[in-house]
């Protein structure tokens, strides 16, 4: 644990143990010891999420297939719920334990090839092309944040982030109704996931 700075914050790198039971495997997800408000963070706001795509689906007409709706709500869950997770210092001191480098988070970053395949499949006509440029730039994108010195990343990630939300406007195709789509996903993981934050905590944790 490292002792309070100047500006009186607490940032504690150690591991909590994982809990019993299926808890200890969410655990592995959003990192032990995620305090109650993180937890409710995660939790709450991607069912929103999923309420509003619905919602609006349905009071707009999109005439969507079940199929269709289903994948827009996993995305919704997924990106939203994604978003929150890893920007948590919780996640922050899983990701960034000792041992998990470069080969982890592109690990994790690669099975969202997943999320692609799901929204071409039912959005574009099943468009590999579309699958491979964006899965490409992806990889790329990321390895080169992740190999920048640490104290350039977080700045290298925006300028990253901005760069794929004006491909996402102008270059790469959106598909209708999910215009939201490629900016939560490079989000996600260009800035979310991928930046090294200090895991700050509450006094009382």
């Amino acid at each position: 644990m490292q002792p309070q700075n100047e500006l009186d914050v607490r940032i504690d790198w150690e591991l909590p143990p994982f809990r019993e039971g299926w808890r200890g495997q969410i655990d592995r997800i959003i990192g032990p010891g995620a305090t109650k408000a993180e937890i409710n963070l995660q939790l709450y706001l991607p069912i929103v999420a999923i309420a509003i795509v619905v919602g609006i689906g349905l009071y707009k007409n999109y005439n969507w297939s079940l199929g269709q709706y289903l994948a827009a709500s996993f995305l919704a869950l997924d990106m939203v719920g994604g978003i929150i997770t890893n920007l948590t210092s919780t996640a922050k001191r899983w990701n960034f334990r000792k041992g998990n480098g470069f080969k982890a988070h592109m690990s994790f970053i690669a099975i969202h090839a997943f999320q692609l395949f799901l929204v071409s499949y039912f959005f574009l006509n099943f468009d590999i092309f579309w699958i491979a440029t964006i899965y490409g730039f992806l990889l790329l994108s990321c390895a080169f944040i992740l190999k920048c010195p640490l104290y350039l990343q977080r700045t290298v990630s925006g300028i990253v982030l901005i760069v794929s939300l004006l491909l996402s406007i102008y270059v790469f195709k959106s598909p209708e109704h999910l215009e939201w789509f490629l900016p939560l996903f490079f989000y996600k993981l260009q800035v979310s996931h991928v930046v090294r934050e200090e895991p700050y905590r509450p006094e009382n944790a």
